[in-house]
């Protein structure tokens, strides 16, 4: 309790485009004969681009060059890129807006630490695009999660320190990164029952009880 920040991770917590992904990388699999399925795509969540582009080539029988490998990892981005386009702010989900609005008014400080590239475009399209304080996302950052770079990167743009922040977290990979970091975690959706997060949200309005 007592948090002065709060640290959210973006896909999956704030709006999720999973789907999106998911349709980018089975495109660039299909195109490369790799197989590729909803299940080999549950690997990638919390990962980087380029990370989960390797583990997507483990399945291929041929070896890649770092050239061409990114080539397809750009070949992705624009694929999903041009799907994120379809977003709107229609796809924040209103118990999310109503419930980031009453943080705001308690006078917590948000931000958003995100492995994506894409974070701030992702904001923008869903009607946040200059809501959160401070945003830590690929563009700024050398270490996917599970390394604690990003959340870390976040609570000092918040000008707070890990032990007053909430990470908010949907994968597990993310819950250890945030715990590796010295965060108190929240885990919720895929990760809601893993144990090393301090609480484990039901529904996006419990933070209020946490914050409160």
């Amino acid at each position: 309790m007592g948090f002065q920040g709060i640290i959210f991770d973006l896909d999956g917590v704030i709006c999720s485009t999973d789907h999106y992904h998911y349709l980018a990388w089975k495109a660039l699999s299909d195109r490369l004969g790799i197989p590729f399925d909803l299940e080999r795509n549950n690997l990638l969540r919390g990962v980087s681009r380029m990370d989960s582009l390797e583990i997507i080539l483990e399945k291929s029988s041929k070896q890649y060059s770092e050239q061409e490998k990114e080539i397809f990892a750009a070949e992705k981005n624009s694929l999903y890129r041009e799907s994120l386009k379809e977003m709107t702010p229609d796809d924040l989900i209103e118990e999310v807006r109503q419930t980031l609005e009453k943080l705001r008014i308690m006078g917590l400080k948000l931000a958003i630490g995100s492995s994506s590239k894409n974070a701030p475009f992702i904001l923008e399209r869903i009607g946040l695009g200059t809501f959160f304080d401070a945003v830590a996302d690929g563009n700024s950052i050398t270490r996917s999660k599970p390394d604690p770079e990003v959340f870390l990167q976040a609570a000092d743009m918040l000008g707070l320190t890990p032990g007053q922040c909430l990470v908010v977290e949907d994968a597990r990979a993310g819950v250890e990164a945030g715990v590796a970091g010295g965060f108190s975690v929240a885990a919720m959706g895929d990760a809601w029952d893993d144990q090393r997060a301090a609480y484990h949200l039901h529904r996006f309005c419990d933070l209020l009880k946490i914050a409160g």
